[in-house]
């Protein structure tokens, strides 16, 4: 099987690019994790890919002259290592419609909520202000609207009567963490793409995608 090179852009510890590098493990998996991309130098998640044997480069946008050298860097790193597939996992750079256009339907994002409820940032305590009784997480296709593109899969979460913000947060990313890979090799097998800003599904997969993993 050919399996689908992937590039994983971050910006922090890399919990999920973690899950993504785990999954791509299993020789069956249809995407390979083959560069992490960090723009923080000091990102934990640089040298666990190294560790895990995954091609690192360094990007960091603050020795850039502009945010447009900054992502031709990008761009040319992604290239260079033929990558066909973007994942964002934590990566705290927003992205310009330019170079989010070069990778309409093949850049992945996931956000900490049961979008389009709660997008940016601060979305835990947004959350519980609002007094939900689910939330969740979201993995999308990235378009020029920050986390506005559409809904590739959701997993749902439920709010305890006595969480704050880092219990919240520990239960999401988990279920980040199952609902990534399953989004990344839906999209690498074919069984999802976005055409004219809609999912479309595969009509053999559209009944059998699991869109919110159990535990």
């Amino acid at each position: 099987m050919s399996r689908v090179p992937t590039a994983v852009l971050v910006s922090g510890r890399g919990s999920n690019l973690k899950a993504l590098l785990e999954a791509s493990r299993d020789p069956s998996y249809p995407a390979e994790i083959t560069l992490a991309i960090s723009n923080e130098p000091e990102a934990p998640a640089i040298d666990m890919a190294a560790e895990a044997g995954c091609e690192v480069a360094l990007v960091p946008h603050r020795d850039q002259p502009s945010h447009c050298q900054f992502e031709t860097l990008l761009q040319t790193h992604i290239l260079e290592s033929a990558c066909q597939l973007v994942c964002l996992a934590g990566f705290m750079r927003v992205l310009s419609p330019a170079f989010v256009g070069l990778w309409a339907g093949r850049m992945l994002n996931i956000h900490p909520s049961l979008l389009p409820s709660f997008p940016g940032l601060d979305s835990h305590r947004r959350a519980l202000e609002a007094g939900v009784r689910l939330s969740g997480c979201s993995v999308h296709f990235v378009t020029e609207e920050l986390d506005g593109g559409p809904i590739i899969g959701q997993a749902a979460v439920p709010v305890a009567p006595d969480d704050d913000e880092a219990s919240l947060a520990a239960r999401v990313l988990a279920a980040e963490h199952r609902l990534y890979p399953v989004c990344l090799a839906l999209v690498a097998e074919g069984k999802v793409r976005m055409e004219e800003g809609r999912i479309v599904w595969d009509a053999v997969a559209s009944g059998d995608a699991l869109l919110n993993p159990s535990a």
